[in-house]
């Protein structure tokens, strides 16, 4: 009998073989990786036995919760029946025709088709394919620019990291021409003194406006942007941001690209982003709480306005391997049968959601936290030595790692971008549940002050 393996000899075999995302391999094999085994509802539980309020839904995706034996037995069923073939050559199949009836379903009313991909950023891949062969139709070559926001996230791919504004990836990656970043609405670090959230809000989404000015109108194919900038460090727009943004796209000859692989399947207390902001997108971006991360999958919706462009171009050569995988489409349907029994779209807009945000804006009177924005099941930290004066503190990011360590020894899973702690529990988090998280996020935040002061970085 073969004998589990222990948490140093699991370790070991990780560090010689398993190159991570995001990770200076290096320094993460000198300390050794966390190693998740087990995980129910919103718990996680590691080799050591520890366990952790997940307060990131795994990667932004695990929504309807861990452990859900229904989207199990639906992928099982499914691998039995037919566990895979393509959607290429005037194939298909009965998940990938289901799946993509019910999305229509569920999106807003301008889309009907979906493009099946198997990742957010194989869906931004897709959106660049797309929205340029959308003019090359309509006999507007000159017409390839698309422009997204700095510290916009949309994927990793060559193509996705190009329309993300992340510096850092940028530096690794290599440029696509055509892609053009415009300013984020991050009112706590990026208003002028004495600015106002509503005018920081329209001056903001005006710079769209300015540079579609300078660049010319004919030469704009599409801009890209998240309802709320997950990745970024969950940046939820000013209450004027919005509106603007939807009028410049709605006055000029350009396609608007919403990219909810975050924000959509619940997370805002809409179905959709778009619908929480009010926007009416050309292309919906999907992925991540699609299956609730049960399994890959990844999809584009299409207005119908566009559709009906490309379906007189002919052959779109463009598709991936699953697109429309049998056993993952069959998951997303379980995981969305579950969101529409147990209505947690509607949970998050009236129960969870006001009930989380309640408890976690008193955090903002925590002498670290300079502001602690919600909205719906998506919530950060500003940490900061000056509150009034929006100061970061030196050093940046340097905080944040700070307190994520101590998050994690609290046992609750909270991600640092910058110096901002970020979490999206899932949709199924209970009041207690609730309670819990933002008192070890309390704890987390005492832990972080009292380190800091024996830095001499905060009185």
């Amino acid at each position: 009998m073969t004998m589990p393996k222990t948490t140093a000899e699991l370790r070991a075999l990780d560090a010689a073989h398993h190159l991570h995302p995001f990770s200076d391999t290096k320094a993460l094999n000198a300390e050794g990786s966390r190693v998740i085994v087990k995980a129910d509802g919103v718990w996680l539980t590691d080799s050591d036995g520890n366990r952790y309020l997940d307060g990131m839904s795994g990667l932004w995706c695990v929504n309807v919760g861990y452990g859900r034996e229904e989207i199990a037995d639906a992928v099982s069923k499914q691998l039995r029946e037919l566990p895979y073939y393509n959607t290429f050559f005037k194939t298909t199949h009965p998940p990938a025709i289901e799946l993509a009836a019910k999305l229509a379903e569920l999106t807003p009313p301008q889309f009907n088709r979906v493009f099946f991909t198997g990742s957010g950023s194989e869906s931004n891949d897709t959106v660049i394919r797309l929205v340029r062969r959308y003019w090359d139709i309509k006999e507007k070559p000159e017409k390839k620019v698309i422009i997204s926001r700095r510290n916009a996230y949309h994927g990793s791919t060559v193509g996705a990291a190009n329309l993300g504004g992340m510096a850092p990836m940028h530096a690794q990656n290599v440029a696509i021409p055509g892609v053009v970043h415009i300013a984020q609405p991050y009112f706590w670090g990026e208003a002028r003194q004495g600015e106002t959230p509503d005018e920081f809000g329209l001056r903001t989404a005006q710079a769209l406006e300015a540079t579609i000015d300078a660049l010319g109108e004919d030469r704009i194919a599409a801009f890209i942007a998240e309802p709320i900038q997950g990745a970024g460090g969950v940046i939820v727009p000013p209450a004027t941001y919005w509106p603007e943004i939807a009028r410049i796209c709605r006055e000029r000859d350009i396609l608007f690209v919403s990219d909810e692989v975050i924000c959509g399947f619940g997370r805002t207390g809409s179905w959709f982003g778009c619908e929480t902001f009010g926007t009416k997108p050309d292309l919906l971006v999907m992925a991540k709480g699609i299956t609730s991360g049960y399994m890959p999958l990844g999809g584009v919706m299409v207005a119908d306005r566009v559709v009906d462009v490309l379906l007189e171009g002919g052959d779109f050569n463009h598709g991936y391997t699953y697109s429309g995988h049998p056993a993952a489409c069959a998951a997303a349907l379980a995981n969305l049968a579950i969101m529409q029994r147990e209505k947690l779209v509607e949970r998050v807009a009236d129960d969870i959601g006001p009930y989380l945000k309640a408890r976690w804006s008193k955090l903002a009177e925590h002498p670290l936290v300079g502001e602690a924005p919600m909205l719906g099941m998506v919530g950060a930290l500003e940490l900061s030595p000056d509150k009034p004066g929006r100061t970061a503190f030196q050093d940046v990011g340097k905080v944040g790692t700070l307190a994520r360590d101590f998050s994690f020894k609290n046992g609750l899973v909270m991600r640092a971008v910058r110096d901002r702690l970020i979490i999206a529990p899932p949709l199924t988090l209970s009041h207690g549940e609730a309670d819990e998280l933002v008192a070890r996020a309390k704890k987390t935040l005492d832990d972080t002050y009292a380190e800091l002061k024996r830095w001499g970085w905060v009185s």
